[in-house]
């Protein structure tokens, strides 16, 4: 059997997360979408992704605290990818110390997010 590697999306665009999702599936992902952040830590805490992207900025929840919730209160070191738009180093800094992996700046270029999954999930 085929171990289907699991990647929650939090990201309040849906249009970027619908682009996002039908090419991450197209690569074998499954996908599971969180338009807020609230959501994002429901389905982490379900289903335990190999994966994680967020958007930092969205309603309810931000990414920075899904950052935090899923290193802090969760203890799991599954990478995660923060979205932001550009000129935004004081929030991706945040990110960073707050434990994201990676950092990609919007707008994003679905094959470079490929790559990178690809890479940290080796």
């Amino acid at each position: 059997m085929v171990d289907i590697k699991k990647i929650v999306i939090a990201e309040d665009n849906s249009l970027l997360s619908s682009l996002l999702k039908f090419r991450l599936e197209k690569e074998g992902y499954k996908l599971l979408v969180a338009e807020n952040g609230k959501d994002a830590i429901e389905l982490i805490e379900q289903h335990q992704p190999e994966l994680i992207l967020t958007d930092i900025m969205m309603p309810f929840v931000s990414g920075l605290e899904v950052i935090s919730h899923v290193r802090n209160k969760l203890n799991m070191l599954t990478p995660i990818i923060v979205f932001s738009a550009a000129g935004q180093e004081e929030i991706v800094l945040k990110a960073f110390n707050l434990g994201g992996t990676d950092f990609m700046s919007k707008p994003i270029s679905p094959n470079e997010l490929v790559i990178r999954i690809k890479r940290l999930l080796r």
